[in-house]
């Protein structure tokens, strides 16, 4: 389609039907560290808002400000100490990263979120986040030294310990819809650092929509607010984004106008942190609600959910549940894993991919946690991942048919660098046909290998 008077039609209905960003928004660099609802003594929640909506013609981003400043205040709802930084450039930006990085390294148990609004790209499988006032459309080595590099700059320097929880989230406009070109590519996929979660508002290499007015959110920050504010106290930050793309997918496939029904955007979600942590603490006496509270025999039965991992046990358990209990406190958590366990197995029963029943009980001699297992039961791509490489350092002929079916499983879930590693395994190995489908699926699904000697994956 791209390139085509298909695609040109298809564009001139975005437009028309919703707008896009064309207003350019006077540059301010606004600080906040005393949000309503913060809580000092007991701190130990901090978030960096950056939003990076001053760009030239026609590719500023209206949308930007509000998304940060409504971000802002339902994260101060939720306990969060909130810095907010608007339109900087690369310098300006790196700076206050590095600040942000010190900052929480001096409390170890901190929960931390850094949101990032603007445009994103990639660049030799690097994903970047361009400063404010640079042009997406630059030559690549100009976008490379006026961007900040969210691997190498944040991921890479976030704390990596069991304990962390980081969340990073980017709601980046990745193309520009309205020029009708094919070479702006949408973020790479990446793999979370132990402790950290990583939210793209949309699927790798894929486009977010932007509307044309100051005075709207886009679609992702628009439901993580509503979600920040709405959700029970007892909902976990991992719940939380799950949530979320399931509400932006609901959103965009019934919005009214067709253009945004076909650009619907289905966020892409890396989880590697093995704490699990409530939304909880916003401010006794600013907009409380009356919360539906589980019972002793819900929280009973939600916890012998917990140790099933295989997806036709935790279908038929979880169905039971939501029979038993539709009104129940812990409806949304049990519906997640219900999805989650029929997209598992309905990748389980591909002919592409050889694992079964037997695969889901736990390793011997791995690294592969009994979390792991449950989420992978669950759907998860990236513990499918973990556990498939885990089988491969045991090595051995058994071993690594394992490692195969879980890389197959983690591919079949969406998981483009689970398939690239499964393509150097068949390359390794002399199965190039093999090792050629794999590779293609994994492009398929958004992932670009970064350049290197060999094709190894650095």
């Amino acid at each position: 389609m791209p390139g085509s008077s298909a695609r040109r039609r298809f564009l001139k209905q975005v437009v028309a039907g919703v707008g896009l960003p064309g207003v350019a928004l006077a540059s301010r660099l606004a600080f906040s560290h005393d949000m309503p609802g913060k809580t000092p003594d007991r701190q130990t929640r901090f978030a960096l808002l950056v939003g990076n909506g001053l760009y030239p013609a026609p590719y500023d981003l209206p949308p930007v400000h509000k998304n940060v400043f409504d971000l802002a205040q339902a994260l101060a709802y939720r306990g969060f100490d909130v810095t907010q930084a608007l339109d900087l450039d690369a310098a300006s930006f790196e700076q206050t990263l590095t600040e942000f990085i010190a900052r929480i390294a001096s409390v170890p148990d901190a929960l931390t979120l850094f949101y990032y609004a603007g445009h994103g790209m990639q660049v030799n499988a690097s994903n970047l986040l361009l400063g404010s006032g640079s042009s997406p459309k630059l030559a690549k080595p100009d976008l490379l030294a006026q961007s900040v590099i969210l691997q190498n700059n944040l991921l890479a320097r976030l704390p990596q310990r069991d304990s962390a929880v980081n969340i990073t989230v980017i709601d980046a406009c990745r193309t520009d819809i309205r020029a009708a070109v094919g070479d702006a590519d949408g973020l790479n996929q990446v793999e979370a650092p132990l402790g950290s979660m990583v939210c793209f508002s949309t699927a790798a290499g894929r486009p977010a929509v932007s509307p044309a007015s100051p005075d709207q959110n886009t679609f992702y920050t628009a439901s993580l607010v509503k979600k920040l504010r709405e959700l029970p106290d007892h909902t976990t930050f991992a719940e939380l984004f799950q949530l979320v793309k399931v509400d932006v997918e609901q959103t965009m496939l019934n919005f009214p106008v067709e253009a945004i029904r076909q650009l619907a955007q289905v966020p892409f979600i890396a989880d590697n942190t093995r704490r699990k942590v409530a939304l909880a603490w916003h401010k006794p006496g600013a907009g409380d609600r009356l919360e539906r509270v589980a019972t002793d025999e819900e929280k009973t039965r939600w916890a012998a959910l917990q140790p099933i991992y295989w997806p036709v046990d935790l279908i038929r358990d979880a169905q039971q549940f939501l029979s038993d209990y539709p009104d129940s406190a812990l409806r949304d958590q049990v519906g997640l894993v219900l999805e989650g366990a029929k997209r598992a197995l309905s990748i389980l029963r591909s002919n592409e991919v050889h694992l079964y029943k037997s695969s889901f009980t736990t390793p011997q001699k791995t690294d592969t946690s009994l979390e792991d297992l449950s989420r992978a039961g669950r759907g998860d791509k990236d513990a499918a991942a973990r556990i498939g490489h885990g089988y491969r350092q045991l090595g051995g002929e058994v071993a690594l048919l394992r490692f195969e079916g879980w890389m197959q499983f983690a591919a079949g879930l969406g998981n483009g660098i689970a398939s690239y590693d499964l393509a150097l395994y068949y390359r390794d190995t002399g199965q190039a046909l093999l090792a050629a489908q794999a590779e293609a699926r994994a492009r398929a699904l958004g992932y670009v290998p970064p350049r290197s000697l060999g094709h190894e994956r650095k």
